[in-house]
């Protein structure tokens, strides 16, 4: 019986079978290109007719990048008619769905060198960094448009916003590029990355700018604003949303207080501050920062104690909203998330030739994470906020 055995080599078959859906690709690409020639010209090869409108001139070869691999095409030359082919658009070296997958594979992350790899592997020919670079160049229109649209999903009462830095080439000298990010959760509760723009710094001037920038857009009805305590930013913020609120993110201003107390000391106090934002009112979180406040004082931590009495009012902003939205509401979190997923993503590339091309892949990254869950996923319920006034919940914690 082992005698009747027929051993295969699987190798061997799979080179063949790729061999052989290549030429067939490449002999039904010929074929329509020689069919095309035909109806230009208006006439068979060698055929001699009255209605004949040009003549043939050999052909010439062309290399094409499909997903069964390298094929080459014999490009028909024509004299008295221009040959302008309906199958392969001039110029053009790869299917769409080639160069679909290489800008969707850059811009989900992959690096240059891993794209390299990849298309050697799979097509058989490695695509080099400034092909990738001018397929890019396609996909960041569609980018820009995306950054630019307008903001239609009604109002947009929570805001977050924060800075990316990034290095940036600028003279022959490597200089930080800051990219100024904003993520709104509109009226039905979805989350939505509404701007990102460069900033030469978080200043006064790039932050005014951005929120010029949004209001054009249509950015209205903000009620709080959430970021990072930023000078410039507040100041901005003021002239462009004078109605809006803000709100400190508290682990930020817990980072700021760490900043000056001893690290034997820093859970004890990490204590302390977590039990004034656990309180169930605005009145009663100010009364217990009062008493941290002596606390730190009598543990000898003056500096810690004047940071907090300076800075609690701004972290307690998020008590005069719906207490559902408290946890989502007090920190940075979630545009924190996003810049690490840019972090990641833009670490392969290290240094950028300029600040556009730092904030387009800036962009394409926030724009493929919102298309994924993180887009269609509720992030919290706005029934809560509707017929709700800050000011009057104002006026009860102060009065109490």
């Amino acid at each position: 019986m082992s005698e009747k055995i027929i051993q295969l080599n699987e190798g061997i078959i799979k080179d063949e079978l790729k061999e052989l859906v290549r030429s067939s690709v490449e002999e039904t690409l010929n074929g329509l290109l020689e069919k095309e020639a035909e109806e230009l010209v208006n006439a068979s090869k060698y055929e001699r007719t009255a209605e004949r409108e040009g003549y043939r001139a050999g052909h010439y070869d062309r290399s094409l990048t499909t997903t069964s691999g390298e094929v080459t095409l014999k490009m028909p030359k024509l004299k008295g008619v221009a040959f302008e082919t309906a199958i392969i658009e001039r110029y053009r070296r790869r299917e769409s769905s080639v160069e679909e997958a290489l800008i969707e594979m850059y811009l989900a992350g992959v690096s240059v060198r891993r794209v390299e790899d990849i298309t050697e592997a799979l097509w058989g020919t490695k695509v080099s960094p400034s092909t990738i670079s001018e397929l890019n160049k396609k996909a960041y229109v569609h980018i820009e448009n995306w950054r630019n649209r307008q903001l239609t999903h009604g109002s947009y009462a929570y805001v977050y916003v924060d800075g990316v830095y990034l290095k940036r080439n600028w003279g022959g000298e490597y200089e930080n590029v800051a990219i100024l990010i904003a993520i709104g959760v509109n009226e039905d509760g979805y989350r939505e990355v509404i701007g990102a723009m460069e900033g030469m710094k978080e200043d006064k001037a790039s932050w005014t700018e951005f929120f010029k920038w949004l209001k054009s857009r249509g950015l209205s009805g903000v009620k709080l604003v959430i970021g990072d305590k930023c000078l410039g930013m507040l100041e901005s913020l003021g002239e462009v949303y004078p109605e809006s609120k803000y709100q400190r993110c508290i682990v930020h201003f817990y980072r700021n207080m760490f900043s000056v107390v001893p690290r034997s000391k820093m859970k004890q106090v990490a204590k302390m501050l977590k039990a004034i934002h656990s309180q169930e009112s605005k009145k009663a979180a100010r009364e217990k920062a009062k008493m941290v406040m002596d606390e730190l004082k009598q543990m000898k931590l003056k500096e810690a104690a004047d940071k907090l009495e300076k800075g609690i009012e701004e972290t307690l902003t998020y008590m005069v909203f719906p207490y559902e939205h408290w946890l989502k509401i007090r920190t940075t979190n979630l545009v924190e998330r996003i810049n690490r997923e840019i972090k990641r993503r833009t670490r392969v590339v290290g240094t950028f030739p300029d600040g556009n091309s730092a904030l387009m892949l800036v962009c394409a990254r926030l724009r493929h994470v919102t298309g994924t869950q993180w887009g269609v996923k509720r992030y919290m319920n706005m029934k809560h906020l509707e017929n709700y006034s800050t000011e009057e919940t104002e006026s009860e914690n102060l009065a109490g």
